[in-house]
């Protein structure tokens, strides 16, 4: 496989972020939810607007990867108040690692949580954290890989699903 490259994202990749971020949601999530469900959250999820609002706040980071170019995964951090749970102000959130389903098994998604690393050293955060699925156990099975350990759980609405994220975080 050819060099992944990481480029931060900025404004003016607002149609790419939302193309990616779409097309790796359905793909990873798809099958097992409704389709009413998947149409609602993409929809509102991905829509111009709110990832506009979302690489516009300083408290949170986008970053693809990329090879020849192309947009194959994306990262989205989060501190201080971006946080989908307020923890503690100097950690960091994992808010989405999604690469696209061509490039699983390809490293990829290894290749942009070690983004996420050196942003947490860069900040100094004490931890960095995520939510998951609780269904979704390849991802499961890559943060625990990576040092991640459960600490508790969350809510996380899919259109009009209430689904359960189990919280994990890993000691910087």
């Amino acid at each position: 496989m050819d060099h992944v490259e990481i480029k931060k994202v900025t404004l003016n990749d607002i149609e790419a972020l939302a193309q990616t971020g779409r097309q790796t949601f359905e793909e990873t999530f798809s099958d097992t939810n409704s389709a009413d469900n998947m149409a609602k959250y993409l929809e509102e999820g991905f829509s111009i607007a709110k990832l506009t609002e979302e690489v516009s706040n300083i408290a949170s980071q986008f970053y693809f990867a990329t090879l020849n170019r192309q947009v194959i995964g994306y990262l989205k951090l989060n501190t201080g108040n971006a946080q989908t749970e307020i923890l503690e102000q100097g950690a960091l959130e994992i808010e989405r690692i999604y690469v696209l389903a061509a490039y699983h098994g390809q490293k990829v998604g290894q290749i942009l949580y070690h983004k996420a690393l050196q942003v947490a050293e860069e900040l100094k955060a004490p931890f960095i954290w995520l939510g998951v699925w609780e269904n979704n156990l390849r991802a499961i099975r890559f943060y625990e890989k990576n040092g991640f350990v459960a600490f508790g759980k969350h809510v996380f609405k899919l259109g009009n699903d209430e689904q359960t994220d189990i919280m994990m975080k890993k000691i910087l």
